[in-house]
């Protein structure tokens, strides 16, 4: 099984903040509008596709959703596809309780 490695919301939120990462949303499209990581692009666990995530070069890339659950099986199929993944500890729970901002609607 391919490592995936994990990260702290308050770690997700500074490499945001220094333009160290790209995030990747793997929830459904109606809880990404209804609340989402700001700049985070949606690309849904139902249809995911580790070749069709952006890729930047010297970027992390993160993958998120709810809890960290999905997010952790997105993480591990990128990394299988050979793409390096990083998963939000605890999901968008976790941000959201360590109080960093949500977008909504």
């Amino acid at each position: 099984m391919s490592k995936v490695s994990h990260i702290e919301p308050k770690d997700l939120a500074a490499a945001l903040k220094e333009g160290r990462c790209v995030l990747i949303d793997v929830r459904e499209p109606s809880e990404h509008r209804s609340a989402r990581i700001p700049g985070a692009m949606l690309h849904p666990l139902s249809s995911f596709d580790p070749g069709k995530l952006p890729c930047e070069p010297g970027k992390t890339l993160v993958i998120a959703c709810a809890a960290g659950g999905r997010s952790l099986r997105a993480a591990t199929a990128c990394a299988a596809a050979g793409m390096p993944a990083t998963n939000l500890t605890g999901g968008l729970a976790a941000w959201h309780k360590a109080g960093l901002p949500v977008d909504r609607g």
